[in-house]
């Protein structure tokens, strides 16, 4: 394409193939009207060629046309692009990355679905995992991954060594780098199904914020060496972590526990919050050692509930909970500060054999069911209540100190007088 730039007079030549041929100065001219000099106008000329005719376009505009026009036209094609559903993958060849972004419908969502199949993989290869806002279909069983040696140095703490090794177990499966499914939909079951003495160690954070479980969901026996983020998110039915280690915070705030959950022997090294969590279904905390600070406010406890066996080194925070049916603490051991501040209790609480060493607030919780109540005592309006043992018998001294030296009193004003 050949470019002539136009002359600046005030007559323009436009040549048609309309017009004929080519003709040099013979050629047909159509006189344009002149142009005012002051005009901010730049002009280009094309030339394409038909054969042996040619036309001539002449095109005008404005050099702030021109941005203007550029700047719609890069918003307009960004827009169209933010908008498309799509999955982006990362760069990392380490980890494994499926982003759903852009606007989604729930069919694009399901025609975009990753295969747990192509999680494992990623998983037998070594590759952390990354997934956000996708669908997750069919079953992911932990248990596939090949088993390696165990070493002290795989983990690097004492307590996890010490547990594992007690055990005898010496071959576990790893997963090198992180395993974040964020806002998934996972259709099928997660599982380790470990029966056999064995861990899961994951070496990267764990995170299942705002995802849900359609179906169960069992992590026994799995190592978190990171940070362990299970806020928000929704379990349909079992939620297992039987024998589950935290080595760091374990966040399960506002989460939703389906038809049984299980923390038989987890251990939880960091603070362990499940502030607003509500379960749904039998609630089983049996033997659980919490090293840190144990948040249940305002947790609702809907069905059975038991935390008999278990050790709570520093504060546990039960202020504003309800519990909606039976609830255990036998043999629980309450090393810090216990705070059941405007709890609530509608059935049997028992509290057997269970040991305060620290203060117990049980200022305006409820008791709604007086008679079913063991291991502390009450005042008549079953309002207010605190531990037996050593607290009951220190006022009981206090008590009869009280009198005897009400009676000393009398006795010295009645020599007096």
């Amino acid at each position: 394409m050949n470019h002539e730039p136009f002359a600046t007079d005030s007559h323009l030549t436009v040549s048609s193939p309309l017009m004929g041929e080519d003709k040099g100065e013979g050629e047909n001219v159509i006189p344009l009207p002149p142009l005012h000099p002051s005009l901010p106008f730049n002009f280009a000329q094309g030339r394409q060629r038909r054969g042996n005719r040619s036309v001539v376009c002449p095109l005008v505009l404005p050099t702030w046309s021109v941005s203007v026009v550029c700047v719609i036209a890069w918003v307009a094609g960004s827009a169209m692009s933010w908008g498309v559903c799509r999955v982006d993958e990362g760069t990392d060849p380490r980890v494994m990355v499926r982003e759903l972004t852009g606007t989604c419908s729930e069919e694009d969502r399901q025609a975009l679905a990753v295969s747990a199949d192509d999680v494992l993989a990623a998983l037998q290869q070594g590759s952390g995992v990354v997934l956000k806002g996708v669908v997750l279909t069919g079953d992911l069983p932990l248990d596939r991954l090949s088993l390696q040696p165990f070493e002290p140095g795989l983990v690097k703490h004492p307590a996890i060594v010490e547990r594992i090794q007690a055990e005898r177990v010496s071959e576990v499966r790893v997963i090198h780098g992180p395993f974040m499914l964020e806002d998934v939909e996972v259709q099928g079951i997660l599982a380790t199904n470990l029966v056999r003495p064995g861990y899961v160690v994951v070496r990267g954070p764990v995170s299942l914020r705002g995802s849900t479980v359609r179906r169960s969901m069992d992590l026994s026996r799995m190592v978190i060496l990171e940070r362990a983020d299970f806020s928000g998110m929704h379990i349909g039915h079992e939620g297992f972590f039987i024998r589950a280690v935290f080595a760091r915070d374990a966040d399960f705030t506002r989460t939703v526990f389906g038809t049984h959950s299980r923390f038989h022997q987890a251990r939880f090294m960091g603070k362990a919050a499940f502030t607003g969590a509500r379960f749904e279904g039998l609630a089983e905390l049996l033997e659980v050692f919490f090293a840190e600070d144990a948040e249940f406010g305002r947790t609702r406890f809907l069905q059975g509930t038991g935390f008999s066996g278990s050790r709570f080194r520093k504060m546990l925070d039960l202020s504003g909970a309800r519990f909606e049916r039976e609830v255990y603490f036998r043999f629980t051991e309450f090393q810090g500060k216990t705070d059941f501040h405007r709890a609530l209790f509608r059935n049997t609480v028992d509290f057997t054999e269970a040991r305060f060493q620290g203060d117990a607030d049980f200022r305006e919780a409820v008791f709604e069911q007086p008679g079913l109540i063991s291991g502390i005592d009450l005042p008549e309006s079953g309002g207010k209540g605190g531990p037996t043992g050593r607290d009951r018998d220190f006022f009981i001294l206090l008590a009869i100190l009280a009198v005897l030296w009400l009676l000393l009193l009398a006795v010295w004003k009645r020599k007096g007088r």
